[in-house]
């Protein structure tokens, strides 16, 4: 019983009880954020009627503590369809797209 209960304990005991993840990713998070609001505009604004269903799919890196890079990419099933590039300025809130 002693065992038991000190198998359960053990890893609130190792592993810190403060620990954040969004502090390490905070910049990162907030410029997914802002682009999926202005992608998720831009979607909505235009007027076609695609057949296929585009899905799109989103990676930031993070350059420093104010920018980072989100790479939009849409696919339908397995083929991709469309790759954007832009630069986050997550402390002045700015979208810059990057033109390949």
């Amino acid at each position: 019983m002693k065992k038991l209960i000190a198998s359960i304990l053990f890893p609130f005991i190792i592993i810190p009880f403060g620990t954040k993840a969004n502090d390490d990713f905070s910049v990162e998070i907030e410029a997914l954020t802002l682009v999926m609001e202005q992608y998720k505009e831009v979607s909505e604004s235009s007027t076609e009627i695609d057949l296929e269903d585009k899905k799109p799919s989103y990676m930031a890196l993070k350059q420093d503590e104010c920018n980072a890079t989100v790479e939009v990419t849409e696919k339908t099933g397995l083929e991709v369809v469309n790759t954007e590039s832009f630069d986050v300025n997550v402390c002045e809130k700015e979208i810059y797209k990057i033109i390949n």
